[in-house]
């Protein structure tokens, strides 16, 4: 089943300026249980995009439908989980009413809350801390409970929009790998914002290159999930440094790396 189906969409806004085109005519589809990552320069409609599939905005033209529903009908059926750059954990809530934030506002039970929730803690590594704040954890630690909570209502999709994007390298790394992990386990379908083209190759099936505002997108790369699944440490295979040279050729043209040694754990900001 096809997970997110986006066909001609275009998004503008009213400025008092004038209008902006956001987006321009994008088509997109993502297959139930891939990670596909949206990438390109600041401003060229990545956020944008992922709002209009979370039914967060509506397209000026065209159309957006998730599992065969439209946008607005697979957020009232709490068909995805959605994660942002900032964790947005509630002061006041523990870690574990954090997670469970979503259930106890669909009504669900006290006693089965409790049960998703201990299961969504242990799978990011957390079960030790469900009752400690989010002024008591570190950064990467926030992150992993807001991404325990997106999946609380058991979602076949993940929106994700530069989820590790604040983080050090080291705790960006170390949550990539729980992210893969995660989605191993999960199988849900992820549309993945980043504007690093490591972090894409690393995470994702497809890495979707978009163009310079109005967005559009101008080439999908297949990363070579097989080779790179089969090496040791995944970031030191040869496909892995092929695919980064392929994603940043497509963003920036031939001449960004000529040798291959500048794909070499570098970011495009």
């Amino acid at each position: 089943m096809t997970a997110v189906e986006v066909r001609g969409a275009t998004k503008v806004f009213a400025t008092r300026r004038g209008e902006v085109r956001a987006l321009d005519t994008v088509d997109l589809t993502v297959a139930d249980g891939e990670f596909v990552s949206l990438i390109g320069p600041s401003g060229c409609g990545k956020s944008t995009l992922l709002r209009l599939v979370a039914d967060l905005d509506e397209p000026t033209a065209g159309e957006v439908s998730v599992f065969g529903r439209s946008a607005r009908a697979a957020r009232l059926d709490h068909a995805y989980g959605i994660a942002f750059q900032q964790a947005g954990l509630l002061p006041w809530r523990t870690v574990r009413q954090n997670v469970e934030l979503p259930l106890q506002l669909h009504g669900v039970a006290a006693a089965a809350r409790r049960a998703r929730s201990t299961e969504l803690l242990e799978l990011v590594g957390l079960g030790e801390f469900a009752d400690r704040h989010p002024d008591q954890l570190s950064g990467g630690m926030q992150q992993r409970v807001a991404i325990a909570r997106s999946l609380a209502e058991h979602p076949r999709l993940l929106l994700m929009d530069e989820p590790f994007g604040a983080l050090d390298e080291m705790t960006r790394e170390r949550l990539q790998g729980e992210l893969r992990r995660i989605v191993a386990e999960t199988e849900a379908a992820v549309v993945f914002v980043t504007h690093s083209i490591p972090e894409a190759v690393y995470l994702s099936d497809r890495v979707v290159v978009m163009s310079p505002r109005p967005g559009r997108i101008t080439d999908v790369i297949a990363i070579e999930r097989r080779r790179m699944d089969a090496a040791e440490d995944i970031r030191e295979a040869d496909a892995f440094f092929a695919s980064v040279t392929a994603v940043r050729e497509a963003l920036h043209g031939p001449e960004a790396a000529p040798d291959g040694t500048a794909a070499r754990g570098v970011e495009t900001r």
